[in-house]
């Protein structure tokens, strides 16, 4: 016989309330670990419109993207995941050894009840577009049914806060997670050595020459582009060091544009990310050059001619503890290509 999927749901949660309830300090963490034990008073976090209240740390984290799950991993939270999904590619090698002991809940999108399945007492995820009736549920559906989710700073910084670059809500999100989880120090480790290297980046602000142009070209899909626009954390990495983003005047951080807007731009620089590991045609970097190549108006760009070329990978385009990564790619790039002088 077949379960309705409201029935389920509701039979599962009654189990996750159940362990919350009985659970939510319980396990020993050893000495590496951060303290499970219950604090004087509740940690609260903002998170997209939601305050998130913590009695105790959470014990059954389940993360829905792969930034998410590295930002975990960085604080050394392994112990405290029970379910990870949405492989992009393969987990930085620093992280393997902790992330092949965590349960892939699925490999791609987590489905509403796979989510339940894994009993979690909080949900991490970068995008607000993973909290769907057609995926895991919206957050006020699983706020409704006790499981509080977080939704990374950078994907909806709060209402009021302008000025605020995307690493300094990537960074918001460590000192966070940092709370959530009382493992304040090590957040304050990982925020002071991304900020040594985003200060360090912007250093060359002043040496590079004239005002270079550049294109991110992330994917391409049914055989059209999609560029960084304004918004994102490529157009924050140009920013910060003096370069500017061509697609700045679309307010979208990954809209679908056309080979010939790309060439119209004539950007002095193309960074591609290579997203090969995702195996979808056009993902890895030679295939995206490829096309560029052989596009009658793209192959005519100084850009494509000249090889005036960053290659990055692509999941470092977006926000996560490896965006630093691709932060000191395009800086040695545009040295390379004679744009710091």
């Amino acid at each position: 016989m077949r379960i309705s999927p409201k029935s389920r749901s509701a039979a599962v949660f009654a189990g996750l309330v159940l362990l919350l309830e009985t659970t939510g300090c319980g396990g020993s963490a050893d000495s590496a670990s951060p303290s499970s034990a219950a604090p004087a008073a509740a940690v609260k976090v903002g998170s997209c419109g939601q305050e998130l209240s913590f009695t105790s740390t959470p014990q059954r984290v389940v993360t829905l993207d792969q930034s998410s799950t590295e930002t975990l991993l960085a604080l050394g939270l392994q112990d405290r995941m029970v379910g990870t999904s949405n492989l992009k590619t393969k987990v930085a090698p620093q992280y393997k050894t902790a992330y092949d002991k965590i349960p892939v809940l699925n490999p791609k999108i987590l489905t509403a009840e796979q989510l339940r399945a894994a009993t979690p007492d909080l949900v991490v995820s970068s995008f607000t577009a993973l909290y769907t009736k057609d995926r895991v549920g919206t957050r006020d559906e699983l706020s409704q049914l006790g499981l509080p989710s977080y939704v990374s700073a950078v994907d909806c910084p709060e209402a009021g806060e302008s000025g605020l670059t995307p690493f300094d809500l990537l960074l918001r999100d460590y000192e966070h997670m940092g709370r959530i989880f009382r493992a304040e120090d090590r957040a304050a480790k990982l925020i002071a050595d991304q900020r040594q290297a985003i200060d360090q980046a912007a250093k060359v602000r002043s040496s590079v020459t004239g005002e270079p142009t550049v294109v991110w070209l992330y994917s391409v899909y049914a055989g059209l582009p999609y560029v960084a626009g304004n918004g994102g954390m490529p157009s924050a990495m140009s920013k910060l060091v003096g370069v500017r983003n061509a697609f700045d005047d679309v307010n979208e951080d990954w809209p679908e544009v056309s080979w010939e807007e790309i060439a119209k731009r004539d950007p002095d620089i193309l960074v591609i990310g290579d997203l090969s590991e995702r195996g979808a045609p056009g993902d890895s970097a030679a295939e995206k050059l490829d096309m560029m190549r052989k596009e009658p108006t793209m192959s005519k760009l100084t850009a494509v001619k000249e090889n005036r070329i960053v290659q990055v990978p692509g999941i470092e385009m977006d926000p996560s503890v490896r965006t630093v990564h691709t932060l000191g790619l395009f800086v040695e790039g545009l040295r390379k290509l004679g744009h710091v002088r």
